[in-house]
């Protein structure tokens, strides 16, 4: 209770009562409606905007294809090289999904985020984590996968001593573990801010019309910076996909 005004605790924030299954190892919540909703989202997006396609392209596969576009030139390009164009499709759905997953935080009636909760981040950082590994043994068999990780070129035999374990434990758990961290404590940070200024805005509405006017301002420009945070940071996630994969790839670079 600060000056009069009571703000939820942060597990009244994140924490959603079950719609059904109730106490099993199934229970769905509102987050796990969220996230289902997504991936249908997602999945119709495509399917439709793959349907009829016009030479010139126009409104949803208009967007589809800028999708695909930025995924191509902006992510794979610049981390694997034009031998990665095959991961086009992992990465845009990636991309796609974690974006949605994303701006449900500024969704009225929604107004989740997905990701401020751990379990996806985490679900995603394992596949990209077993991806990554898998292309990585697969194109440099295991024996070289590991040395080429554990013994980077380039670097005095004097401080293998030091950079080898640095090198396993970054790349078998650190990589995991910031990917979803990462996304995790963002959007966990952006939802508890909107909050935040939500609830102060309406005690101060019912207490003070005019004291209401600049966190309610702040409140509408905080949502559309909450725009390019779901933007930016699924982004990122994909762009450290694409560099994960990219150094699997060419271990050398």
């Amino acid at each position: 209770m600060i000056l009069g005004l009571e703000f939820p605790p942060i597990s009244h924030a994140i924490e959603w009562p079950a719609l059904f299954l109730e106490g099993t190892p199934f229970e769905v919540n509102k987050v796990v409606v969220l996230m289902w909703v997504s991936v249908a989202l997602v999945f119709a997006f495509y399917i439709v905007a793959s349907r009829k396609q016009q030479l010139v392209p126009t409104g949803v596969q208009n967007i589809a294809e800028s999708a695909v576009e930025f995924i191509q030139e902006g992510v794979i390009r610049q981390t694997i090289g034009s031998d990665g164009m095959r991961y086009t499709p992992f990465l845009l759905a990636i991309f796609s999904f974690v974006f949605v997953c994303n701006i449900w935080g500024i969704i009225p009636g929604a107004q989740m985020p997905v990701n401020a909760r751990i379990a996806l981040p985490a679900l995603m950082a394992i596949v990209v984590w077993v991806i990554f590994n898998v292309v990585g043994i697969k194109h440099q068999g295991p024996i070289g996968y590991f040395k080429n990780m554990m013994f980077p070129p380039g670097v005095p035999k004097a401080l293998y001593i030091l950079v080898s374990p640095i090198e396993l434990v970054s790349t078998l758990f650190v990589r995991p573990l910031s990917l979803s961290v990462r996304l995790f404590a963002n959007m966990l940070a952006g939802h508890l801010l909107l909050i935040s200024f939500a609830v102060l805005s309406t005690a101060l509405w019912e207490s003070t019309y005019i004291g209401a006017i600049f966190p309610a301002a702040l409140l509408v420009g905080l949502t559309g910076f909450e725009i390019l945070v779901a933007f930016l940071q699924a982004y990122i996630f994909t762009i450290l996909t694409a560099v994960y994969i990219g150094g699997a790839l060419h271990p050398d670079h």
